[in-house]
């Protein structure tokens, strides 16, 4: 007895198996041999953060910019730093045309595209009472718009190996942050986008996943404010702000062979802050009578 079946069920199923071909079985290419990996928004910031990241394990990086070649340039310098190889491309991620140029270049390279990073976004602080219908329309074209896009054209071109997919969130994606309406409904969409994606696309192999940020310190949120990191790290439970390295460390997590049976997930990377709820009460406050 083997297991509970007898010799002649092995047997059976041995000579069933024996001469099949599995080279052709649908495998996330992503999660063994790293092909190409499109990162949105990479001149600077996060997206630049998670592409010398991802070289550092070995894709090939695809750094997609709007109008700062420079940045890009800056981008790719340190990718080959640290090793990794990749090139840069000029793409509105609201534009359809100009994506499917980017999709031309990437299909003709050797290696496949294996991971997609949808990071571009902007956002506009104005209440809902002053938000004009352009900034409204930029914010959702490039965010959410252009998410979907990317996304459409990327598990087309994933297909048949497989990938994966990782959408940039934010706290926003919960919590409604006043004066940011427009950013709060795109990033909102995002995570329901993203487990749309994760069960349409599941069958074809490709893992879709978002990423939820903090309060990052970066050269952006430094010029919101001077004082954004004391701000936030008193908010935030682990007393400290978070860095775009911490971003890139969960993207890489989530792309990699360790998450090969994690999608449909938002994985926010806050040091407990969008968990924290309001408490009236101090640590050191207590009253023991009932």
């Amino acid at each position: 007895m083997f297991g509970g079946l007898d010799f002649a069920v092995w047997k059976h199923a041995w000579l069933l198996f024996r001469d099949v071909d599995f080279s052709e079985c649908n495998v996330d290419e992503s999660d063994s041999q790293p092909g190409q990996a499109l990162i949105t928004g990479a001149s600077s910031g996060i997206g630049r953060a998670i592409s010398i990241e991802l070289a550092r394990h070995g894709w090939e990086i695809v750094a997609d910019h709007y109008r700062d070649p420079d940045g890009a340039e800056r981008t790719l310098e340190l990718v080959r730093e640290v090793g990794g190889t990749g090139w840069a491309h000029d793409a509105d991620v609201g534009s359809g045309q100009e994506l499917d140029a980017l999709f031309e270049r990437i299909a003709a390279h050797a290696k496949p595209l294996s991971v997609l990073v949808n990071n571009a976004a902007v956002q506009t602080f104005a209440s809902l009472l002053e938000l004009t219908e352009d900034d409204w329309d930029r914010t959702l074209r490039t965010n959410l718009k252009g998410t979907f896009l990317c996304m459409q054209r990327a598990a087309r071109a994933m297909q048949p190996l497989g990938g994966c997919i990782v959408n940039i969130g934010s706290g926003a994606n919960q919590i409604p942050f006043p004066q940011l309406g427009d950013y709060v409904a795109s990033k909102g969409g995002i995570e329901m986008l993203t487990k749309v994606a994760a069960v349409e696309f599941g069958k074809l192999g490709i893992r879709v996943n978002c990423v939820a940020p903090g309060a990052i310190e970066n050269e952006r949120t430094r010029a919101e404010s001077p004082n954004y990191a004391r701000t936030w790290s008193q908010l935030t439970p682990l007393g400290r702000i978070g860095t775009e390295q911490d971003v890139a460390n969960t993207v890489a997590y989530l792309v990699g062979p360790q998450a090969s049976f994690v999608t449909g997930q938002t994985l926010f990377v806050d040091g407990g802050l969008w968990t924290k709820n309001e408490w009236p009460y101090d640590d050191d406050e207590h009253d023991d009578d009932d």
